[in-house]
């Protein structure tokens, strides 16, 4: 399962949007040792590229599971 984790960022007008195959806990705790340890929070995307901010400037998380492409064709009753 892909999780998309977009990232935001004090001072930043954009945010950092990251594929992952962690699960959101384990990005959770990820963030949560960071913030303990006033150090850089680190992501892997799924292709391997790492991503690190300082915890501290953090904003927010924001977690989307990917449930897959949803392929079809929409029916009408008339």
């Amino acid at each position: 399962m892909t999780v998309e984790v977009k990232i935001g960022v004090q001072h930043a007008a954009r945010e950092l949007s990251v594929e992952t195959d962690n699960e959101p806990d384990a990005v959770l705790a990820e963030l949560n040792r960071a913030l303990q340890d006033d150090s850089l929070f680190t992501i892997t995307d799924s292709k391997g590229h790492t991503v690190a901010v300082p915890a501290g400037k953090l904003a927010y998380l924001y977690f989307n599971a990917d449930s897959g492409r949803k392929v079809g064709f929409g029916l009408t009753n008339s």
